[in-house]
């Protein structure tokens, strides 16, 4: 999960800095008074070196990011915008503020996009499709690009829950068109709130930035306040606190993502031969960011009274099934209902095969900070609770 179990010492200090050195909180302007420091921007290097991406701009929030970034890739009104039916609600609303036409793919076993279902999803109206890398675990993107191509359409990867994790060796994010990440207080970065978006386009990266900024071109040729513009947008600007503890954090991921991966591994291996469960399918075991564990049980009723055991002993669960209704568009009535396509139609039935499976699931969180002796009770934990469902 886990950025806020290591923050400490070293992220306070960085914001004491920020007041320190001028004490300017916005991430733009007042370059003398802020020593011309400007750590959102340090921030976006860090990123964009880590991850091996030319561009990368950081911004109020993951879902400000899915917005500008879809608003980069050209969606317009009426455009169809391809996702998956397990994703956070984000996914979905994103595409919606810009009057995009949100069209939801069954996911398979891996719980994120279903390639076959995509492809008999697309239509003439299709403009971009956004597979999620959902809990850590990679989309199978060898499959999902071939399938863009063909078509000719723009792929954006939703890696909000999976900043750092990677696909046969490329970072989620740098495989298709753009990629956008979360650095929300659940997330293996955090910065309280925040987002960003990462691309290889020069022209992508452009159009993020400046609709994330009223449509500021940052023209160098100008002050601020006489800065040109080519077209509209919002205020999802990044502020400095917030940069000032991502650099911090980004120093801390490769351990938090090789401890996620060890208590993984564990805890896994543990429970390989209990034989009434069945581990999700990993697409890339060796880049999965490792903090989530997930299995399905043989049917919903025994998944509920799984999840409600282990509740009892102490364990709580990740999205699965605890907040289901915030991920999976099955659930969403306040969304999909305004449309007549679903109009008089249980949500649930929509998606089969996605509801199917989602219900019979069960995700454990993974966290940094499990010694061997929490490892062991949630390995006992389960093994206990499978022998009674």
């Amino acid at each position: 999960m886990p950025g806020y179990e290591l923050i400490g010492k070293e992220e306070k200090k960085a914001v004491e800095d920020v007041f320190e050195k001028g004490g300017v909180l916005s991430r733009y302007g007042l370059d003398a008074k802020r020593q011309r420091i400007f750590r959102v921007d340090d921030f976006e290097k860090e990123i964009s070196k880590k991850l091996g991406a030319e561009y990368c701009h950081c911004l109020s929030s993951g879902t400000s990011a899915l917005i500008a970034a879809l608003f980069a890739l050209g969606v317009k009104p009426g455009d169809e915008v391809i996702t998956q039916s397990f994703t956070f609600v984000a996914t979905v609303e994103a595409i919606m503020v810009l009057g995009g036409v949100p069209v939801v793919t069954e996911v398979d076993k891996s719980l994120n996009m279903d390639p076959k279902d995509l492809e008999r999803k697309i239509t003439n109206k299709t403009k971009v499709i956004i597979p999620v890398h959902m809990a850590g675990v990679a989309a199978k993107m060898d499959e999902l690009m071939a399938i863009a191509k063909k078509y000719n359409l723009k792929v954006l990867e939703d890696a909000a829950q999976a900043f750092g994790a990677a696909y046969k060796g490329k970072y989620f994010g740098t495989i298709g068109d753009a990629g956008i990440f979360s650095f929300d207080i659940g997330k293996a970065v955090t910065t309280g709130e925040g987002g960003a978006v990462i691309t290889n386009n020069k022209n992508v990266y452009l159009r993020v930035r400046e609709y994330s900024d009223h449509g500021h071109e940052c023209n160098s040729n100008f002050p601020r306040g006489e800065d040109t513009r080519s077209h509209w947008g919002q205020s999802y600007r990044m502020a400095e606190i917030q940069g000032a503890i991502g650099l911090v954090q980004m120093k801390k991921l490769d351990y938090i993502l090789e401890k996620q991966r060890e208590n993984k591994r564990k805890i896994k291996e543990a429970l390989k031969d209990i034989k009434n469960i069945e581990f999700r399918e990993l697409p890339d075991a060796a880049g999965d960011a490792g903090d989530t564990l997930i299995f399905f049980v043989e049917s919903r009723e025994k998944a509920s009274q799984f999840a409600k055991l282990l509740s009892q002993q102490g364990f709580g669960t990740k999205n699965l099934p605890d907040a289901i209704n915030w991920h999976f568009a099955g659930t969403w009535d306040h969304i999909f209902l305004a449309y007549p396509e679903y109009q008089g139609k249980n949500l649930a039935d929509v998606w089969p095969q996605s509801t199917n499976l989602l219900k019979r699931a069960i995700a454990i969180p993974i966290m940094v900070k499990m010694d061997e002796e929490k490892i062991n009770q949630v390995i006992n934990a389960i093994h206990e609770i499978a022998a009674k469902v």
